[in-house]
């Protein structure tokens, strides 16, 4: 299940595509050396520059950005790739749009608009953790210590139809998202204080307070919205099926309502040659197509009907292909984008239930859901296990806390679990072999110290009430995850129920937080901000719109999410990081689940794909047509010895 911009309904939506797993953004095994970041680590850490001069590139913790000023091209891209071409894609969601805009939490909309239709402020760059690179804004200036920040706009920039992008409409865009937009957006700059148009070109936005390192360039990723166009639509509910007037490489051609967009590139754009996009956007035309369900969508790929499929399923993915087009490379399969910050997923409990107030009752669930069984039979040993909700990058708890995450968790003793100070995290650990007696014994005694005694072959209460609980899904495939966990559960007195509902009533459910225990996932990034008030923060709990959907309410945490955002320095941050994780894993809020070694992607071999792949990307955009048709790993060779 892919959270992408953390709007709730494009989540729950999503979860019907996780058969197995939720790894549209899983963190790899191995996260590759990161130099430039670590090298810069010292400099950023002795001081910051107090007021930084206007620049190309905006890093989180003002360390230098991998490209210079002069740089002509991203290294992952390749700059003579041919342009032409139809690359037909799956979306990433499941079901159909109901309106184009992918900026709210209604519905479905269509997740290109964002980048293929609206430019951002800033280009985010895929071969480093967290920069951006000027594309809509020619300069950006970060005001003494971070207290605002200013946008040049380039003056060459327009909108499709030739009218000039304004200061006006960085304005209008921030203030439409804000009143109008995904509650996501209000949670991420609940800490802009203002905005003022200074010129027709240059716009400043102040904060309610400095050292928010993250937030300028969350605020440089935003798209630009002509206030001309929007000003006459129905921004709320999306726009409809309309075609807006974008800013971006691509503009929409024909919408099939519901069932697939097509995109054509826009030959006039007028950035096309900046350095920040020179290789990318090749294809004349895109197709995203919808499908309502993952099996019919890997179907229609394997049948030709299109290119490209992200793969959800661990089964399909080592099974579900194979045949003479694998065989002979005219289908591809590959985990790209090596390390790329994935999904966190995980059993989320409700902890507004009861049944979950009491950490053991939590910890002792946890034991028995057997992740190495179900990995080796079900999932061909492809997956890997999650200790961490920043699992396999440098901010996970990996060690014991040092003396720096001491210091921030010393004045929490009393408030958070005393395994915090002592012990690192581990997930429970089978054999494989199905039978986990000394686990369920543990179980046990953990669940009648939390008062739950046996009766008969249940558990109860002193009220006599049984422990039972309902895990709410919303997707086709799950329950071959959750069965062996329900048999566990019940050889030890406890009741799981699963419910199936349809993906609107899944929607309203999880809105209205009405549920025991969902699967769910949470973006991974190497440099965390404001958005995990979004995901763990009290006050958005019961938030219908929020993605809190443990409903936690936990001040410790909201501490260590405060420090994290407000942290100067990179170390600082890392430190607030791995604090944060070992509370939320020794409190057991969730039961981590797993990732894959990368992302799990299926297409035809008709493509080229640049020498150099993007670490955090897939870098799809960076790919162009070689073939109408399908090529042999051998034809493929002999075409690429004449393509540049």
């Amino acid at each position: 299940m892919l959270l992408r911009r953390g709007r709730l309904t494009k989540r729950c939506a999503q979860a019907t595509r996780l058969p197995e797993p939720i790894h549209e953004q899983a963190v790899p095994a191995v996260v590759p050396s990161l130099p430039r970041w670590l090298s810069a680590l010292a400099l950023s850490c002795l001081c910051l520059t107090s007021h930084a001069a206007p620049t190309h590139a905006l890093t989180v913790y003002g360390e230098a950005p991998r490209y210079s000023e002069a740089f002509q091209h991203f290294d992952y891209v390749n700059p003579l790739a041919p342009k032409g071409g139809l690359l037909r894609r799956s979306a990433i969601e499941i079901g159909q749009f109901d309106h184009v805009l992918p900026y709210i939490d209604k519905g479905i909309g269509v997740s290109q608009v964002d980048g293929w239709l609206y430019a951002p402020l800033a280009q985010r760059s895929f071969d480093e953790p967290y920069t951006v690179y000027g594309l809509i804004a020619r300069r950006m200036e970060r005001g003494p210590d971070d207290a605002w920040l200013r946008f040049e706009i380039d003056p060459s920039a327009t909108f499709a139809d030739g009218q000039p992008v304004r200061a006006e409409d960085v304005r209008f865009t921030f203030d439409k998202l804000m009143a109008e937009g995904s509650l996501k957006y209000r949670t991420q700059f609940a800490d802009v204080a203002a905005v003022t148009v200074e010129g027709p070109r240059h716009v400043r936005f102040d904060f309610k307070q400095p050292h928010g390192r993250t937030l300028a360039l969350d605020l440089a990723s935003l798209p630009v919205l002509p206030e001309h166009d929007w000003a006459r639509r129905d921004f709320t509910n999306g726009g409809g099926f309309e075609q807006p007037v974008g800013s971006g490489p691509y503009r929409i051609g024909r919408i099939d309502n519901g069932r697939s967009v097509t995109f054509e590139r826009d030959p006039n754009w007028w950035a096309k040659d900046l350095p920040v996009n020179r290789g990318r956007y090749n294809f004349e035309r895109i197709r995203i197509e919808y499908f309502g369900d993952t099996e019919v969508a890997r179907q229609v790929l394997k049948g030709g009907g299109y290119d490209y499929n992200r793969e959800f399923s661990a089964t399909a993915y080592t099974l579900g292909y194979n045949g003479a087009p694998l065989d002979d490379g005219r289908l591809q399969r590959a985990h790209l984008a090596p390390a790329k910050p994935q999904a966190a997923q995980g059993f989320v409990f409700n902890l507004d239930k009861a049944t979950f107030k009491d950490r053991r009752v939590r910890q002792a669930l946890a034991m028995l859901w057997d992740f190495e069984w179900s990995n080796r039979q079900m999932m061909r040993n492809l997956y890997i296990r999650q200790q961490s909700v920043f699992s396999n990058t440098p901010l996970a708890a990996r060690q014991l806390p040092d003396a720096g995450e001491l210091k921030l968790l010393e004045p929490l003793r009393g408030q958070i679990p005393h395994e915090v100070f002592e012990h690192v995290y581990s997930a429970p650990v089978t054999d494989g072999s199905g039978i986990i007696r000394t686990q369920q014994l543990q179980a046990l005694t953990l669940l009648q110290q939390a008062g739950w005694q046996p009766d008969g072959d249940r558990l109860v209460n002193a009220q006599g009430e049984p422990l039972a609980f309902t895990f709410l899904n919303g997707q086709s495939g799950m329950e071959r995850l959750l069965l062996p966990w329900k048999r566990n559960l019940a050889q030890i007195g406890v009741t799981l129920n699963i419910r199936n509902v349809d993906a609107a009533q899944y929607v309203n459910r999880l809105m209205a937080r009405d549920y025991d225990m969902i699967v769910t996932g949470y973006p991974v990034t190497l440099s965390p901000g404001a958005e995990l008030y979004n995901y763990f923060g009290s006050a958005a709990a019961n938030d219908p719109g929020s993605n809190n959907l443990m409903v936690l309410k936990d001040p410790a945490v909201d501490r260590l999410i405060d420090g994290l955002v407000r942290a100067d320095t990179q170390a600082d941050m890392l430190r607030h990081a791995r604090a944060l994780d070992r509370v939320l894993q020794w409190n057991y809020y969730w039961i981590p689940n797993y990732y894959p070694p990368g992302t799990s992607t299926v297409w035809w071999n008709r493509f080229g794909l640049p020498r150099t792949q993007p670490a955090y990307d897939e870098g799809l955009d960076s790919w162009w047509e070689v073939s109408p048709a399908a090529l042999s790993n051998a034809q493929m060779a002999d075409r690429q010895k004449t393509q540049p």
